[in-house]
């Protein structure tokens, strides 16, 4: 039983288990540091979509970092990532040993928290557009918000990086060291031979996704997928990994007084810069008064009262001066010092991050703070407005997009087909579309492989919920996608009976999908889980679609990949 932990089985393996989206934008990389050399380190990294049409003076949209905490991966992100690659270029890192990573070196000094620190400068001054100036924003979970901390407070002698940080958002966040006696006990602990270490993890996973070592993260009434999740993280995390860094992060006492390991309150409350702590009200890991103890040493005279408050010129709301310009929002090189911090209630654990009810909400909660106190050029509405200056937009074919029908007729009891939506159309936008649709259509789901035209927030606003699975266009999406669109649609089937009966909503509500126009790929993936979900053959399938949305599939190939797929002949080769 002990051999449990030394390995991922295939259906928990990290590479194996990679988001779509962090699949296609990472790559290994080897990175030395005055300390050490990591050679296979996963980097994911995604360009701003628009990076090269935003203005660049005096400075580029900040570049957003993301570091996970002990045990955690890049995936974890991925939720996030999901809602904030639309407004800024986004990096993380797989520290050593973590996710997809090589657990390469293996030296316990090369997994120290002041190790890690400089590793992830590294990282970060090789992806920031440092000729340009561009700022950054770290965003960190569990331990992750600590390096995150170090790496801001410019009284850290370890990095230089601080010069250019602009804010940070610390995602259940730990305050501060243990006392000399609490470190030699967990020392102690970590002293113990890994084939110990692995039992105990065994004995604490017993249960799968109902052991304590899942409740631990995610609550006794998680939702299944929550708990799925975190069983899947905690399979995937090596005990030799976590031994490591957890020594590492431990502090030495000289003196009496601590040194090095993770932040303590004197280096939380060097910060001055806007700063957002967020932490769960069921947080059993990292209890949510951490968060209140920050606080203490962060909220002096220089700090601004409310979270509310928003500088006149770094809001999202004023985009355009009196002549119907659009206007550039404040990019300050150092904004004005805000915390802010909140509490997201129960059942919400130390899994905020990535249990799928409360990303929804983190997403938004990030985006506001970006947008509203380190700069208004991070809000997606901003940047749309501002890229639509002149009546132009970067849709493929304007004046084909507006002679589309914006939604089909209902679709086999279960879809609409509709175009993407467009943030500055007067017939088509989210805030439009939540009015005339609101009460039929409950999700959306955006198959387009680019970011979205429109702010998805003015979706979810309006209650609406909104879901990213990006596909190739010209490309009929292949098994592991169809897969993956008809058990996202199972999921959301599933939510959309629960909200209905806690909601009270009446018959016939749907899910809308979108592509770029709403035939071809969306007429695909609809049409596979009508066959698939629905009993329905391909050849009915394909002509329920063509009679809700006029024209149906265009493209031949699509059709004849449906009528393949389907045939039950099956080729030798």
């Amino acid at each position: 039983m002990w051999r449990l932990f030394r390995s991922a089985s295939p259906s928990y393996d990290a590479k194996a288990n990679d988001p779509p989206l962090i699949e296609r934008s990472s790559t290994i990389k080897s990175y030395t540091t005055t300390r050490a050399t990591y050679p296979g380190l996963r980097v994911f990294y995604r360009k701003h979509q628009h990076a090269d049409n935003l203005p660049t003076s005096p400075a580029p949209v900040p570049l957003l970092v993301f570091i996970h905490g002990l045990g955690g991966s890049v995936a974890q992100f991925n939720g996030l990532l999901t809602s904030l690659t639309p407004i800024a270029t986004c990096l993380a890192v797989d520290l050593p040993g973590c996710g997809v990573s090589e657990f390469a070196p293996r030296n316990w000094e090369a997994y120290s928290t002041n190790a890690l620190v400089e590793l992830l400068e590294t990282v970060i001054e090789d992806h920031r557009d440092a000729a340009r100036g561009q700022g950054v924003v770290l965003i960190g979970h569990s331990m992750g918000s600590s390096l995150a901390a170090l790496l801001a407070n410019p009284r850290n002698p370890k990095t230089e990086l601080h010069e250019h940080i602009l804010g940070v958002v610390a995602i259940c966040p730990t305050s501060g060291l243990p006392d000399k006696a609490k470190v030699r006990v967990l020392r102690t602990a970590l002293c113990i031979p890994g084939f110990i270490f692995d039992l105990w993890r065994a004995w604490d996973g017993r249960g799968g996704v109902n052991s304590p070592s899942v409740r631990r993260f995610v609550g006794p009434n998680a939702d299944a997928e929550s708990k799925r999740l975190q069983h899947m993280f905690n399979r995937q995390s090596r005990t030799p990994v976590f031994r490591r860094m957890a020594w590492g992060a431990l502090p030495v006492h000289s003196n009496g007084a601590p040194t090095d390991g993770m932040a303590g309150l004197d280096i939380w409350g060097g910060l001055d810069l806007p700063v957002f702590l967020i932490a769960g009200a069921d947080d059993h890991v990292t209890p949510p008064g951490e968060v209140d103890r920050i606080m203490s040493v962060l909220a002096d005279s220089k700090t601004k009262a409310s979270a509310e408050t928003r500088d006149s010129d770094s809001s999202s709301d004023e985009q355009t001066d009196a002549n119907g310009a659009v206007r550039l929002p404040a990019l300050p090189q150092h904004p004005e010092k805000h915390v802010a911090n909140t509490k997201l209630p129960s059942p919400a654990g130390h899994a905020l991050l990535y249990a799928p009810p409360t990303v929804p909400v983190l997403a938004g909660l990030i985006s506001d703070f970006l947008a509203s106190h380190v700069t208004g050029r991070l809000s997606l509405a901003w940047q749309l407005q501002y890229l639509s200056k002149g009546g132009k937009w970067d849709v493929k074919n304007l004046e084909k997009w507006r002679s589309v029908a914006p939604v089909s007729a209902p679709i086999g009891g279960v879809f609409r087909a509709i175009k993407t939506l467009r943030e500055v159309d007067e017939e088509h936008s989210p805030r439009v579309f939540v009015r005339n649709w609101g009460h039929v259509i409950k999700d959306v789901i955006d198959i387009s492989h680019d970011n979205p035209v429109y702010n998805p927030r003015g979706l979810e606003d309006g209650g609406i919920h909104y879901h990213k699975y990006p596909t190739l266009s010209k490309v009929p999406p292949n098994d592991i996608e169809i897969a993956g669109f008809i058990e996202l649609v199972d999921k959301i089937r599933a939510d959309q009976r629960e909200r209905a009966q806690a909601e009270g909503w009446g018959d016939g509500c749907v899910v809308g999908v979108h592509c770029h126009y709403g035939f071809n790929r969306t007429g695909f993936l609809i049409a596979c889980y009508l066959v698939e979900r629905c009993g329905f053959t391909a050849k009915e399938a394909i002509e329920a679609f063509a009679k809700a949305r006029p024209n149906g599939i265009r493209h031949a190939h699509f059709r004849d990949r449906l009528h393949v797929r389907y045939s039950g002949i099956k080729s030798d080769s």
